[in-house]
């Protein structure tokens, strides 16, 4: 499982690292030491607390959020696994995309939940890279 550290995880919530600090001192979201003695978060702990923290609002609303060529870089918060097609849900700071790809695709990228993707937005479509 992919862990994250607390300066990667406000990246991808879109908050600073003191935010994010804080927020895990107070115990909002599960932390724990690796073996270099950072403190990390798990992915799926921080996929949790992505979909948690968008639902409530809850973040530092002075940002302003922008794309870099529609780029959102994110965590993925779902995975749905057809026969044929799949669909994954990505968490990129206040936004929430979805995209749907192929079954080979999600399988082939390693797409699970709490690992980091970026979503890439063109028109109506919405393509994944692994980051």
């Amino acid at each position: 499982m992919q862990s994250y550290t607390i300066g990667q995880a406000a990246r991808l919530l879109g908050v600073s690292p003191d935010t994010a600090r804080r927020w895990a001192d107070a115990g909002r979201v599960a932390t724990h030491r690796d073996e270099s003695g950072r403190r990390v978060i798990d992915g799926k702990d921080l996929a949790a607390f992505s979909v948690e923290l968008a639902r409530s609002g809850d973040g530092e609303e002075d940002l302003s959020y922008t794309s870099v060529r529609n780029a959102f870089p994110g965590i993925v918060t779902a995975v749905k696994l057809g026969d044929v097609a799949a669909q994954v849900e990505i968490q990129a700071g206040p936004h929430r995309l979805v995209s749907l790809l192929t079954r080979e695709a999600v399988e082939e990228l390693g797409l699970e939940v709490g690992v980091e993707a970026t979503a890439r937005v063109k028109s109506t479509n919405v393509h994944i890279d692994r980051t």
